[in-house]
């Protein structure tokens, strides 16, 4: 493959799920053309809909905790008294110093886009399983007016875990060694892939990498699909990495290693099985724990 292919290659979702319709039963089909389509459409408007909701004329991110929490509401919790809402002026003004280094780090056309759009709301989000610990904030913006949103996730971003083992990274915010390896690995990337660094209440600077919260994502329901559509996934998610492996790595050095046998792939395997045993001990130590706490 040569250079520039490497760097063009990708995976289209229209043949992405050519290679599944073939072997989908028409009911199966539907379902999958409506979750192509709901990917699709979920980006800001949906984010909006699903999480906020009007307070006097204006949007504002509903209070449900633990998932989402107002900034405001938070204050109240940490001084353990109701305080009064702040404008739309002051919400602003605050968004504004919390995004200033974020568009700093972003291209001249994009800060150029992004000069179009105040801030509205911002609130803390619980993250998924791979990011528990770590702070993530969520930010409502908006551009012409109310239908005209923009939300942004700011997640904190730590040292790499390899760091310990290859050395200190090359970039001193670690939000920007998380978006300098998706650029390079990700064949369409966030086009506001951003990072910054906050100071937060505990008087403690951290890194934060900046994407928009929603972007097209969607996901397959592996409890429903066949083996063959399986390994057509799987498939897939190989060519998927690989891509990566050749677009940050020696591509040639990799296939010399890896060489026409099936040991890598029996490795692999082999891998994939104790990975899996792993998961359910772990799982079975967590309730075991879990239990114990709840009853006591």
């Amino acid at each position: 493959m040569k250079t520039m292919d490497v760097w063009y290659a990708h995976t289209d979702v229209e043949d992405f799920y050519s290679q599944f319709s073939g072997s989908l039963s028409k009911k199966t089909q539907k379902n999958t053309e409506k979750i192509i389509l709901k990917a699709k459409t979920k980006n800001s408007d949906r984010a909006v809909l699903k999480l906020t909701e009007v307070v006097d004329g204006k949007v504002r991110f509903i209070n449900q905790p633990p998932l989402i929490i107002p900034l405001r509401n938070l204050v109240e919790q940490q001084i353990r008294r109701e305080i009064p809402d702040t404008n739309l002026k002051e919400r602003e003004h605050l968004i504004a110093l919390v995004l200033r280094k974020y568009q700093e780090s972003l291209s001249n056309d994009k800060r150029h886009l992004m000069k179009q759009y105040h801030g509205v709301d911002i609130a803390r989000k619980v993250v998924g399983v791979g990011s528990v610990g770590t702070r993530c904030w969520i930010v409502l913006l908006e551009g012409l007016d109310s239908n005209d949103p923009l939300v942004l996730q700011i997640k904190e971003a730590q040292e790499s875990v390899l760091e310990r083992f290859t050395g200190k990274s090359i970039y001193k915010n670690n939000g920007q060694r998380v978006v300098e390896g998706q650029r390079a690995i990700q064949a369409a990337s966030d086009v506001l892939l951003g990072w910054t660094r906050a100071v937060g209440v505990d008087g403690v600077a951290r890194d934060y990498y900046v994407r928009q919260l929603w972007d097209g994502k969607g996901s397959i329901n592996l409890d429903t699909i066949s083996s063959k559509q399986l390994t057509n996934l799987a498939k897939t998610c190989g060519k998927t990495l690989a891509r990566s492996h050749a677009r940050t790595g020696n591509r040639f050095a990799i296939a010399g290693y890896l060489g026409k046998s099936d040991a890598f792939s029996k490795a692999i395997v082999q891998f994939s099985k104790a990975y899996a045993d792993q998961n359910e001990a772990d799982y079975q130590l967590f309730m075991k724990e879990y239990q114990a706490n709840s009853a006591s």
